[in-house]
């Protein structure tokens, strides 16, 4: 009955989202190669998830374009002395998307009981939610949650941790209402309800996923008119890329995220600008993303691999890291998409990132061969194969490295692995030199610091790297409420891991996105997040 009564409105909105539209209705389509799937935001745990979550529902606080946090749900908020407890003041003007779960099939009004449910959700066993560790070990779930009134909520940490602001803003801590919950209970994946711009419509798993907008959205812009602007979200699921960039140039797409490899030197120069043949016909966005791509030495010294291995040696990780020209890099294998890693580990986008404070490894290939004689291998003679594991489409540059490496004397051989192995023998201290990559869950440097604290495990210290000064200085910088104090303590930590080596950074990403040219208000962000809010379609 429920698939029934939807089905007539989504062949409406099908018959709108040709191009170009001929009901006039605003509809936005883009296409998410590897489906969607949940559509519960405790298990937004990848980008596709959290795109289409972050459209259905809305958290206490989210980032502005310069990933400041701000207020969404909660109005404002006040930190004790003691930094452990936060005190928020919500919206009264929030209703949920109408559901039938609710008495008369209306949505009610959100209240502050609504955010401790939400929020306590996350680590209820129960759940199962991949998102637990975001408060695991830092809230009481007994007495960590707690709505003072309808319109007051307190979260009370078991010490301090100032990035709680930035967890706060992940889409995990959506507000969901525990009547569709209950409901629905694990079908609540397909069946979606929040606060957010756009309601649920349909989903047909595999084919298209159809979001309306929510005419009862909380938000207004400058002039008071109410957000979003767009009628209707559509996503749909094809999994060939070059499907998606054929959809795109007829006009079928409004967005593309990231340039696939196969079509890049068709779109972009060398120097990732747009080509002239393109130019007028769609728009490049880009921007910083917060991930960096890396090679990680494991530094387990209890393990006999590691014992044996060259890559104990700082100076032969530091020659490693002297070898390679990133710049090149950048420009030959990725058309100029993203930036050198020559600043540490913490990427560029974030507020704390500074080149002049953090200095990276510039290539210096006579250093490198400096740093193998004082090891004690002039010119590399006597030392061993070092083995690379890569993962298939990283394939290009580790062939790279190993050529850069080859040309100061250091032997490497590339072991090309499934993904999926590669993560097992990461996460069991069973690789020694190995490619990887941290994606910013949240908006600040302790994302990536936490890397390196001896005291996790893998993920996400793959590397076991253990050093008591830094864990000190992580320790102190959790309890810094003080932000550019903090950013200090951030950069020493990331000065000792380019003195140290435990990876070999090699780049910052970029956000890359074809728009096109009739999208106006579109926005990037250096999380990648799918912003849509105030996104028009020029009809």
């Amino acid at each position: 009955m429920y698939m029934r009564f939807l089905f007539i409105p989504f062949i409406l909105l099908l018959a709108a989202c040709g191009h170009p539209p001929t009901s006039g209705r605003q509809v936005f389509r883009y296409n998410v190669q590897e489906g969607i799937a949940s559509l519960d935001p405790a298990f937004a745990k990848n980008q596709s998830v959290i795109w289409a979550v972050k459209q259905l529902y809305s958290t206490l606080v989210e980032p502005d374009d310069q990933l400041n946090i701000r207020p969404s749900l909660a109005t404002r908020w006040e930190v004790a002395p003691d930094y452990k407890t936060y005190t928020f003041h919500l919206r009264t003007d929030v209703y949920f998307h109408d559901n039938a779960a609710f008495s008369d099939g209306k949505g009610r009004r959100m209240t502050a009981a609504d955010v401790a449910y939400s929020l306590k959700r996350i680590i209820d066993p129960n759940t199962a939610s991949p998102g637990a560790w975001i408060f695991n070990g830092k809230v009481d779930p007994d007495t960590g949650f707690r709505a003072l009134n309808d319109s007051t909520f307190r979260l009370t940490l078991l010490q301090p941790f100032h990035p709680v602001l930035g967890i706060l803003s992940m889409q995990y801590c959506s507000i969901v209402p525990h009547e569709v919950v209950e409901k629905y209970g694990k079908d609540f994946r397909k069946y979606p309800c929040g606060t957010g711009p756009f309601m649920f419509s349909l989903w047909e798993e595999g084919q298209a996923l159809v979001l309306h907008r929510n005419p009862r959205y909380f938000e207004k812009d400058s002039t008071g008119h109410s957000l979003p602007y767009l009628d209707a979200v559509k996503v749909t699921f094809q999994d060939n890329k070059a499907t998606e960039f054929l959809l795109f140039r007829q006009g079928q797409l409004d967005f593309m995220n990231d340039i696939d490899a196969s079509f890049k030197d068709e779109v972009l120069t060398k120097k990732g600008m747009l080509k002239k043949e393109w130019e007028g016909k769609l728009v490049l966005d880009k921007s910083p993303f917060l991930n960096i791509e890396y090679f990680g030495f494991l530094l387990d010294t209890t393990k006999d691999v590691v014992k044996v291995s060259p890559s104990r040696l700082q100076k032969i990780r530091l020659a490693i890291n002297y070898s390679i020209d990133r710049a090149r890099m950048i420009t030959y294998l990725r058309n100029g998409i993203g930036t050198p890693a020559n600043a540490g580990f913490v990427p560029r986008g974030l507020p704390s990132f500074d080149t002049i404070r953090v200095k990276g490894y510039p290539y210096d290939p006579a250093k490198a061969r400096q740093l193998l004689r004082e090891a004690g291998y002039p010119e590399g003679k006597g030392l061993p194969v070092m083995h690379l594991l890569s993962i298939p489409i990283y394939e290009d540059y580790a062939n790279y490295v190993a050529n850069q490496l080859q040309q100061v004397g250091i032997p490497i051989q590339v072991e090309v692995l499934q993904k999926a192995l590669l993560l097992e023998q990461t996460a069991k201290s069973q690789a020694l030199f190995f490619r990887a990559s941290w994606i910013g869950d949240y908006a600040d440097a302790e994302n990536y610091l936490a890397v390196f604290y001896s005291k996790n495990g893998a993920p996400p210290n793959y590397t076991r790297y253990a050093n008591p000064a830094f864990d000190r200085l992580y320790e102190q910088a959790l309890r810094e409420n003080n932000d550019s104090l903090r950013y200090l303590l951030y950069q020493e930590m990331d000065r000792m891991i380019v003195a140290d080596a435990p990876v070999v950074p090699l780049f910052y990403d970029q956000v890359i996105h074809l728009v096109q040219p009739n999208v106006q208000g579109f926005t990037s962000n250096a999380l990648n997040l799918l912003e849509l809010r105030k996104v028009r379609i020029k009809v």
